[in-house]
């Protein structure tokens, strides 16, 4: 499931972001990279641990917390530290996919990566090019958001940002480990969640609400993984 989730965070956050993040120490990009990726990536990124990651990371994990489409779509059980990276002058990061397993930095824990986060901090019009291109079984899907926005997706996807014409590219990325791991299995309880709360918006008094109410929490029952 490919999910666009629009103002995760406000103009506000945005520009305290950016502002906060412009300032920060940068460094090559490969150093989050795996064997295989480090051959395909050229960006650059935040060290982990950095005060402004961290200070920003935590912006965005608590408006995550607070984002309803994010907790029906994502499940989740764990989030990792939001990392940043920014792309210009031609650089990409060519076809990869995202490593399994992620050690979360200066702890003994760590996650599964069920789904891939990007959240956009550069506006479309301010960069050419810089295109995140997901492949899942209907093609290939061309990813540029407003400032703000966020995409979702099966970390199991092959995926690419392409070259950077002009301009900066500014995200936020990362991942997350789900309490239901597979990925069709989530999106059926997202279409139901949506579902019922579409049911219980238009006819609050129906009967089928708590019965259906019943086969979510049945199903999340007997698919979480705690």
């Amino acid at each position: 499931m490919l999910l666009n989730l629009p103002n995760v965070l406000t103009p506000d956050q945005v520009a305290t972001s950016r502002r906060i993040l412009e300032a920060a120490d940068w460094i090559d990009g490969k150093v989050t990279a795996g064997y295989q990726s480090a051959q395909a990536k050229d960006n650059q990124q935040i060290p982990e641990g950095h005060p402004a990651a961290r200070q920003i990371g935590e912006l965005i994990v608590k408006a995550l917390g607070l984002n309803p489409l994010f907790i029906a779509a994502a499940l989740p059980r764990q989030v990792f530290p939001p990392l940043f990276n920014r792309y210009s002058g031609g650089q990409r990061f060519d076809t990869h996919v995202d490593n399994a397993i992620r050690q979360i930095p200066g702890t003994p824990h760590r996650i599964r990566t069920d789904l891939s986060a990007t959240l956009f901090l550069a506006g479309p019009e301010e960069y050419d090019g810089g295109e995140l291109c997901v492949e899942d079984t209907y093609g290939v899907h061309e990813v540029k958001l407003p400032p703000g926005h966020m995409i979702l997706y099966p970390a199991t996807s092959l995926h690419q940002v392409k070259p950077v014409t002009r301009g900066t590219r500014l995200c936020a990325f990362f991942w997350i480990q789900s309490m239901v791991r597979d990925d069709g299995r989530r999106a059926l309880l997202f279409d139901l969640d949506v579902g019922l709360q579409r049911l219980n918006r238009d006819h609050p008094e129906h009967p089928s609400a708590v019965q259906l109410t019943g086969v979510y929490h049945n199903l999340l029952r007997q698919w979480a993984d705690l």
